[in-house]
């Protein structure tokens, strides 16, 4: 590891634990031997790390890389996801005639990061920065179908959606919703994925249940899904 001194040493060790931390789990002795770090000041670090959840620990008790690393990665790249989303939703937009959006997930609530809204004609208008629920919509069983089991036990409870929807929309890799979130919607949507391969975002396509059909998946899951997987290419390319 090519250790770098910013001239402020404590900042620079806690880095040095994220950085070895990249390469998989690591045991206190594990990463007193890899930093070279004295082990009372590498325990200290690693728990105060753990405090601010950088750090996590997995279920042998070694240090692993926490869940607000992977929150502060995304949200670093949000700017270049919504930049490249913003031509990316009026292409489907145009491909599928209905109104496309992107979402990511605030806690219990989703937000319409970007949007491309059908040109003319009745649509589903869904504005940037509306807040919607977690707990119905093919873009809430995205961002909810790949968390782990604790979260989507929880995140069932009053759903409109069940652990059988979800197992589907991971098997297939979209999900899509029928008067769910709204009486006369129907909506696909599928996975954007980061660097890391998480889901952080999920894009969509709404409209008419008169024009989607009841099935709307079949006729366009295939342009939500390339739309989606170009995406996640952009973000993990760098580009």
């Amino acid at each position: 590891m090519d250790k770098k001194n910013s001239g402020v040493g404590v900042l620079d060790k806690a880095v040095y634990i994220l950085a070895t931390l990249e390469s998989g789990p690591h045991s206190l002795a594990e990463l007193v031997a890899a930093t070279g770090i004295a082990r009372p000041t590498a325990h200290r670090l690693a728990v105060a790390l753990e405090f601010h959840h950088l750090v996590s620990r997995d279920l042998n008790g070694r240090f692993i890389i926490g869940p607000r690393s992977g929150e502060l990665a995304a949200a670093a790249g949000e700017d270049r996801l919504i930049a490249v989303a913003t031509p990316a939703l009026a292409a489907l937009r145009d491909a599928t005639g209905e109104s496309a959006q992107l979402y990511r997930r605030q806690g219990d609530i989703r937000i319409c990061v970007a949007v491309a809204e059908r040109l003319s004609g009745l649509r589903d208008s869904v504005p940037i920065g509306a807040s919607l629920t977690m707990q119905a919509g093919s873009a809430a069983q995205i961002l909810m179908a790949w968390e782990d089991s604790e979260k989507i036990h929880r995140g069932l409870k009053n759903a409109r959606y069940t652990a059988a929807h979800l197992a589907a929309d991971r098997r297939r890799g979209w999900a899509q919703s029928v008067g769910e979130r709204e009486a006369g919607v129907a909506s696909v949507s599928a996975p954007v994925r980061g660097p890391n391969g998480k889901v952080i975002a999920a894009v969509s396509i709404s409209g008419p249940i008169e024009r989607l059909g009841r099935q709307p998946g079949r006729v366009h899951a295939a342009a939500v899904v390339a739309t989606a997987e170009r995406l996640s290419e952009h973000l993990k390319s760098g580009k």
